[in-house]
């Protein structure tokens, strides 16, 4: 019997990459699953997800508020924000209060459905979101079109290389609110599939995280294809940052973080109905 082809979409991102290395590589068996990749920006994941399109796919924290009724939330695959997060950047210093000088101004964001877009909703609720792509919003703040621009990905860590200036970091904040990480991103799985299947994935996946952990060299190599100039040193970094024992399992604080974020959505009128969270796996 030819094996079940199951299709998984990830950013082409390094942090992703580096996850999914085990599984994209052949490196594991996984019976009579065959995995596919599908690759684009989080936002066009949260969108397809959205149109039910995806099997398998990583999502804005967000976006899974919109998509509950019909993917569960794998327990492993987390994006955390440990005291970091994304980063709000301008082209002049930080003002003495950045939060309040922020209101009213015009600030490039990676997209509606993103986590990033949420948290700053949190943090300062009255700005003029302008969406642009994720890879443009630095020469965006540069070249003036906007007054801001919230940073998601490898612009994390090289924001200060183009002379941008920190003004906020909302992972910093979140932790300093709440005492969590911010949970980011996550992966979800269809519903439709069928809990016996789900159940599979979801060790599949896990197994991935936790083999590329365990070969940290060769998957780092792989992930160096996908992290858009960054030097081999930032790229291991930027790695740590997303892809670490947070991705191998939510833990009870992780899932604490998810469902107190999209409550706090909720509550602000971000967010349209509650959600309650149920993890897979």
């Amino acid at each position: 019997m030819p094996p079940q082809v199951i299709k998984v979409a990830h950013s082409p991102d390094s942090d992703d990459a580096f996850m999914f290395w085990a599984l994209a590589d052949a490196k594991l068996d996984t019976g009579g699953l065959r995995y596919t990749h599908e690759l684009a920006d989080i936002e066009t994941l949260n969108r397809r997800a959205l149109a039910g399109e995806l099997e398998v796919s990583a999502v804005s924290i967000h976006a899974y508020a919109y998509l509950a009724d019909r993917y569960a939330l794998l327990g492993c695959g987390a994006s955390m924000g440990d005291g970091y997060g994304p980063r709000v950047v301008a082209r002049s210093d930080a003002p003495a209060d950045p939060r309040g000088a922020l209101a009213g101004r015009r600030i490039a964001v990676p997209g509606l459905l993103t986590t990033a877009y949420l948290a700053l909703r949190l943090y300062q609720p009255r700005f003029e979101a302008v969406v642009i792509p994720f890879d443009r919003i630095e020469d965006a703040v540069l070249a003036g079109e906007v007054d801001a621009g919230l940073l998601i990905h490898e612009g994390q860590l090289t924001y200060a290389d183009a002379g941008l200036k920190l003004w906020a970091d909302l992972g910093v904040w979140w932790l300093g609110d709440t005492g969590l990480p911010l949970p980011l991103g996550g992966n979800v799985v269809r519903r439709d599939l069928g809990d016996a299947l789900l159940q599979q994935i979801a060790r599949d996946l896990r197994a991935s995280i936790r083999y590329a952990l365990e070969h940290r060299a060769p998957a780092l190599a792989h992930a160096g294809r996908y992290s858009r100039g960054l030097s081999d040193a930032h790229t291991d970094r930027f790695v740590g940052m997303y892809v670490n024992e947070w991705t191998v399992d939510w833990g009870p604080r992780g899932r604490r973080a998810v469902q107190l974020l999209l409550d706090r959505g909720a509550d602000a009128g971000l967010i349209p109905h509650r959600v309650v969270v149920e993890f897979v796996g």
